[in-house]
């Protein structure tokens, strides 16, 4: 028996959509019936053939066009059609020649309908269908047949199909009692069967379904809408969005059409309903927003295979190079194209704004007007010239559509009173702001009433994160500030930072915010002992509202960032010592953070070249609080104990060079400081205990300084206990550090430190820090503080894992490393999308003794310990190791000498070195177990 496939064309290029030809399809579904057994499974087989080939290639044809620049709404229109006729024919099929009722009685009326987004008439490829099998009368063995059949044929087509057998009256039921169920068959469309079923259940819907409880259906909507925000993140700026169910995705423009659509008593099937609640301008946003957020949609489908709908670093590159998008002005594709996808999340959101507060307006009597008292107060800000203010539905608005033309100086005032009174901005308020935008000239900007209370805004504000946030969504920030406008929607294709540069910048206002009135207090002094001490906050809050306007520029983010600081500075009217301030501090914002974590804060060479570039306790001061804002503000997970500890230990030795005075050498005097404070601590540890004395003579000041008196005494007994021929190895929990301390004694050796930390890397341990001290007599001290693959204590909670590490670090402390456990990361198929360039640096300025070596290149299991190893085959000491990973990228510092030499490396070594060190990074991922898992999962949650 032959199969016949269907014979299928394709509708005039220009056409709309892509269709399958229904007559022939259906021939060739006639032709396969009348060529089989008449089985059942048979006819299904043969049927599944026919309708799959037609299926995959009316989507491909589909697809082809949306690549050839096809709107991405038409797409989604065009692959339901093709799904229509596809399940329609299979209706006919299985109704003509399956089970076929040749005379069917009132309980055998059956009616196939598409609902939810597939009665919306849209699809992406990989969608679920909802189906609803509409009967008149109770399931009967006729009916359930027929579903079964075309359950199971679609399932075999491949389609994942929800599905529903119900009555008209069990429709209405359910969907009275469910809101779910209410969205899903308000978008309900006949497929295929009894036309009157259908016209019964539109009927029914109308009159006993949308007419009443409105109201609680729209606040169940919008209820739902800010659970779904909540579970898939409250902000639409995270750097890896949900484009389906994200705030500022597809399902935010859904619900306003289901909404639009409920109060219209759900006689619209299209966006027409959206027009008695938008305006002409408004929908052609809805439309613009809901057609590129369709097309990013379908390509993200494609390009997975599946159905994924979180927009993943793994697939911007491609859905940006599929989207049409170009490297721009050193611009990356990929990041032009994320700003233009968070561009459209924040339309979507204005729209949301405004669609909601129309539906307060239609559903609740407006409140014109609060007490005597806050109109007082509305009264005085607004006196003489400046127009009033008036409060609708709890929402600050205006009370003429022109004031702003009238006083531009207005919206700043505006937005004054909103964070004054804790209001929200009404959307008449809203657009009146942004459709005056060009009001704000040069001029304007150098006004200083605005300026005036454009800074109380910033500095004294109740919530500026919250105002300034409204202020951006208008587009007034930007406009007003314009070096902030040009990082607005600005991406950074990383895996460090969570979120675009300008809600970064506007969270960490927020945290200096929450230090400044005591919100962290219980989490670091900053609040209670330095914010108090700092005399000027206005340069804090400017310099940090500004710290990353640099990004993207030429010069260099510190450099073009200190120039753009400048700028805005200046139009503002500071005075000259106040723009130095600032200027000063978006120039070093990092450089707190980079000494604390890439360099020893015990040698005095780095504390004294820190003072020297700090120059001040007050800029100290200022430093460490944008800094640990700025850190914060990146990303949940980012900061850490760790990094508040160091930054600490630095901090308190650059107080105490302060405290010495500013005349003479600054090295010498921190010399001579450590030394008075070493030789007072050797006599406080070692007071009636000879051989603590001893000891503690054989180890350098770094050490004295680098560890509590208890951890001295712990180290000391540990010593104590070694052996040559058995290293000695102890474990404790660094709350501090918040990580597992390893403490290591054992003889010196060359390869040491290398096999300690493959050791580390085949437990499955992600070493943070460590330290190395080798006393006079030849005696190892090495410190490894380690983290497990969530950020927590290496073993915090798993006493035997913790006895075996310390049994497996003490084989390899005598040259014998335990077998690599088995450890699977995904940091190699998520890094895959960034290229990342491997680079080797060299120091030498900032110790005359050793050379700091800094690398930097894509993290991947095992990159610690083969970096120590290259080191140690060219015999080069490590005096201390400084590990810390920015997302997908490892940036690792060595203080090192020569082994032979005891001194900072020669010429010739530095360049083999620095030649051995690229091919380790660059070197590709191998098996997941030789590298410390946890870095790389602690990465992924960045």
């Amino acid at each position: 028996m032959s199969e016949s496939p269907p014979m299928l064309t394709v509708t005039h290029p220009l056409a709309p959509a892509y269709r399958i030809d229904g007559a022939q399809l259906r021939a060739a579904l006639t032709e396969a019936y009348e060529n089989s057994s008449g089985d059942t499974l048979d006819l299904r087989r043969r049927a599944v053939t026919i309708l799959k080939e037609a299926l995959d290639l009316s989507r491909a044809t589909v697809l082809d066009r949306m690549s050839e620049n096809k709107g991405g709404y038409a797409t989604a229109k065009a692959l339901a059609k093709c799904t229509d006729e596809v399940i329609s024919a299979l209706w006919d099929f299985t109704l003509t020649h399956v089970y076929r009722a040749r005379n069917p009685t009132e309980g055998e009326r059956l009616s196939l309908l598409a609902v939810g987004g597939y009665g919306r008439g849209e699809l992406a490829p990989y969608s679920d269908l909802d189906l609803l099998f509409l009967r008149a009368w109770k399931e009967t063995s006729h009916s359930e047949s027929v579903i079964e059949f075309i359950l199971y044929t679609l399932w075999d087509l491949g389609l994942k199909v929800g599905h529903a057998s119900r009555t008209v009256e069990e429709t209405i039921k359910y969907a009275k009692g469910d809101h779910t169920i209410m969205t899903a068959v308000l978008e309900h469309r006949l497929i295929a069967g009894d036309k009157d079923l259908a016209k019964d259940l539109d009927e029914r819907l109308t009159h006993d379904g949308l007419k009443s409880h409105a109201f609680d259906f729209v606040a169940a909507k919008l209820e739902e809408r800010d659970a779904r925000h909540i579970k898939a993140g409250t902000t639409r700026f995270v750097v890896e969005p949900n484009i389906k169910e994200g705030k500022g995705g597809l399902r935010d423009l859904h619900t306003l059409y289901w909404i639009a659509q409920y109060l219209a008593g759900g006689a619209g099937k299209d966006s027409t309903v959206l027009n008695a609640i938008l305006t002409d301008k408004e929908r052609g946003i809805f439309m613009r927003a809901f057609d590129f957020l369709w097309k990013v949609r379908i390509l993200m489908h494609t390009a997975a295979g599946r159905g994924e709908e979180r927009l993943s670093f793994d697939l911007q590159p491609e859905i940006a190079r599929r989207m049409g998008f170009i490297d721009r002005e050193g611009e990356p594709n990929v990041e032009r194209f994320m700003r233009r996808y968070f561009v459209t999340a924040k339309e979507v959101g204005a729209l949301t704004r405004t669609f909601c507060t129309k539906l307060e307006t239609q559903q609740a009597k407006p409140l014109t007007r609060l007490s005597n008292l806050i109109q007082s107060g509305i009264m005085n800000l607004t006196k003489g010239d400046h127009p009033g203010f008036v409060v609708t539905n709890g929402r600050l608005s205006v009370n003429s559509a022109d004031i702003f033309q009238k006083s531009p100086v207005a919206m700043f005032m505006l937005f004054k009173m909103a964070d004054r009174l804790d209001l929200d901005l009404h959307p008449d308020a809203f657009t009146a702001v942004a459709r005056n935008l060009d009001l704000v000239t040069p001029t304007l900007r150098r006004n200083p009433e605005a300026a005036k209370l454009f800074l109380d805004l910033l500095v004294r504000g109740k919530n500026p994160y919250r105002t300034l946030s409204l202020m951006s969504e208008t587009g007034l920030l930007g406009r007003y500030i314009p070096e902030f406008g040009r990082i607005v929607a600005q991406t950074q294709f990383n895996m460090y930072h969570a979120y675009t540069v300008d809600e970064h910048t506007l969270r960490a206002v927020d945290i200096i915010h929450g230090i400044d009135t005591g919100r962290f207090k219980d989490e670091h002094p900053l609040s209670s002992v330095i914010m108090p001490q700092i005399t000027d906050k206005e340069s804090l809050y400017l310099a940090m509202l500004l710290h990353d306007t640099g990004k993207g520029n030429e010069l260099g983010q510190e450099i073009g960032g200190e120039i753009a600081a400048r700028k805005a500075c200046e139009r503002l009217g500071l005075e000259q010592w106040k723009i130095d301030q600032v200027a000063w501090l978006v120039r070093h914002h990092l450089v707190l953070s980079d000494y604390a974590q890439k360099r020893d804060v015990s040698d005095p060479q780095t504390v004294a070249s820190f003072a020297h570039i700090v120059e001040t306790p007050e800029r100290l001061r200022l430093l460490l609080v944008l800094t640990v804002a700025d850190i914060r503000a990146v990303g949940p997970g980012v900061w850490n104990a760790w990094k508040g500890q160091l930054m600490r230990d630095l901090v308190s030795a650059t107080e105490s060079a302060f405290r010495g005075g500013r005349g003479g050498d600054t090295v010498a005097r921190v010399r001579q400081d450590l030394a008075e404070r070493a030789d007072e601590r050797r006599i406080a540890l070692s007071e009636n205990n000879a051989d603590m004395a001893a000891w503690l003579k054989t180890m350098d000041e770094s050490y004295l300084f680098s560890f509590s008196p208890e951890e001295i005494n712990n180290h000391a007994a540990l010593v104590r206990s070694a052996t040559d021929a058995a290293p000695a190895v102890r474990a404790r929990i660094d709350t501090l550090r918040h990580a597992t301390a390893f403490s290591v004694s054992a003889e010196d050796r060359t390869g040491l430190f290398a096999d300690l930390s493959r050791a580390f890397a085949n437990l499955g341990g992600n070493v943070v820090g460590a330290q190395v001290f080798t006393s006079s007599d030849g005696k190892a001290l090495d410190v490894f503080y380690v983290q497990d693959s969530t950020g927590m204590p290496f073993a915090h909670d798993d006493a035997p894992r913790q006895k075996h590490a310390e049994t497996a670090l003490q084989a390899a402390a005598r040259g014998q490393l335990p077998e690599a456990l088995t450890w699977k990361s995904a940091m190699p198929s998520r890094t895959a999308a960034f290229a990342i360039a491997p680079t080797v640096s060299f120091d030498e300025d900032s110790n005359a003794n050793v050379t700091i070596v800094e690398v930097s290149g894509r993290d991947r299991p095992g990159l610690l310990a083969d970096l120590v190893e290259v080191m140690a085959r060219a015999h080069i000491d490590i005096a201390s190791a400084h590990i810390d990973c920015y997302g997908e990228r490892a940036v690792d510092a060595f203080y090192v000498a020569d082994h032979y030499r005891k001194s900072q490396l020669s010429g010739g070594l530095k360049q083999t070195l620095k030649k051995q060190l690229l091919t380790v990074l660059d070197k590709p991922s191998q098996a997941p177990n030789k590298r410390n898992l946890a870095r790389a999962k602690a990465s992924l949650a960045r």
